[in-house]
Formats: structure tokens, C-alpha cells, sequence
């Protein structure tokens, strides 16, 4: 005869058959994490024993349009606030925070419709009406989404691409703010 499996559905078999607990146990995913904790010492560079040093933004860099340095910033609906970052599921501390972005944004450039009917009546008169033809127009649409990661969460935003240097301005933003998460 063969062995018999032990049974998947039985309690654990440290646990008495009688104490089970309803509902979670230990916090796990999807539930709310604790926050860790900070380190009781100073972070060294490379096991030195040498703190590491804050630095300063570099010279000449200063946040973009609405970056107050020491008042905070904002990027969408992710803002940061002296060493926290503020979003409508929570705060994170602002150290260690990892910021992506993602240009989800396209520019199209076509030829408008008066374009053409300038080009035929004006073709007509003179050949320099096929100069309206070299009349583009851009129109940028789509969304850049920028996400941010600390203390074991997550947070991620979309905002809207305007014009072609959307993307370069927002980039700017993070960058800025990556060098506040050091």
C-alpha cells in the first residue's frame, strides 16, 4: 500500500486543533506595512566608517516653474513637503525614494485643411501656391506617468503632455526631486 499524503486543508501542525483565529494574521500584501524603521546609526560610505556626506544640488541647478527650494514642490498629485512626500494614498519619507518616469505622449504633425485649399486657389494663379504645402501643424497628446517608491509603498500619477518639451520639464521635476531623496 502507499504512504497517505497529509492532508493540505488540516491547521498547522504545530497549532491545537481548537485555536484557530479568525481573520489576518501578520500584515501581508494588500494589507497596510508598517513603517520601517530608521537605522540606529549614521549610514557609512562603504563600511569605512566614514558618514556620508549631504550634498548640495549642484551649482546652477535649481527646481523648475513652481519649485520653491525649502517650500516644497509638486509633480501632479505627488508633493513634497520638508522630508516627506505627500500622495492621496499616504506620506513616504522622502530618503531613499526611487522616481521613474515614463513618456506615454505622442506628436503628430500634419498638414492642415487650409493649407490645401490655399494651395489650390493661390496654384491656380501663380505655381508658388505649393509653397502652402509645406505648412505643418504638431499636436501633442498622450500622458507622462511618473511614479515614486519608498518605505514600501507606491504611488503613481499621470500628467498631461501639452506640447513636445512636456516630457524634458517633468524630467526636470524628478531630477530635482531625486536629488532631495539622497
Amino acid at each position: 500500500m502507499s504512504e497517505q499524503q497529509p492532508n493540505p486543508y488540516a491547521s498547522d501542525p504545530g497549532q491545537a486543533p481548537g485555536d484557530y483565529k479568525w481573520g489576518p494574521g501578520q500584515a501581508s500584501y494588500g494589507y497596510p506595512q508598517p513603517y520601517p524603521q530608521p537605522p540606529a546609526h549614521q549610514p557609512t560610505a562603504g563600511g569605512a566608517g566614514l558618514p556620508i556626506p549631504q550634498q548640495p544640488p549642484a551649482p546652477g541647478y535649481a527646481p523648475g516653474p513652481g519649485a520653491v527650494p525649502g517650500q516644497g514642490m509638486s509633480i501632479g498629485d505627488i508633493s513634497i513637503a520638508g522630508d516627506q512626500i505627500i500622495t492621496p494614498s499616504g506620506t513616504m519619507p522622502l530618503r531613499g525614494a526611487m522616481w521613474n518616469a515614463t513618456d506615454l505622449s505622442r506628436t503628430e504633425e500634419k498638414m492642415p485643411a487650409h493649407a490645401i485649399v490655399l494651395a489650390v486657389i493661390f496654384f491656380l494663379f501663380c505655381l508658388l501656391g505649393l509653397l502652402f504645402l509645406l505648412m505643418k501643424e504638431k499636436r501633442t497628446t498622450g500622458y507622462i506617468q511618473v511614479t515614486v517608491h519608498s518605505g514600501g509603498r507606491h504611488h503613481s500619477t499621470m500628467i498631461p503632455a501639452t506640447d513636445p518639451n512636456s516630457y524634458a520639464w517633468v524630467m526636470h521635476q524628478i531630477n530635482y526631486a531625486r536629488s532631495l531623496s539622497v
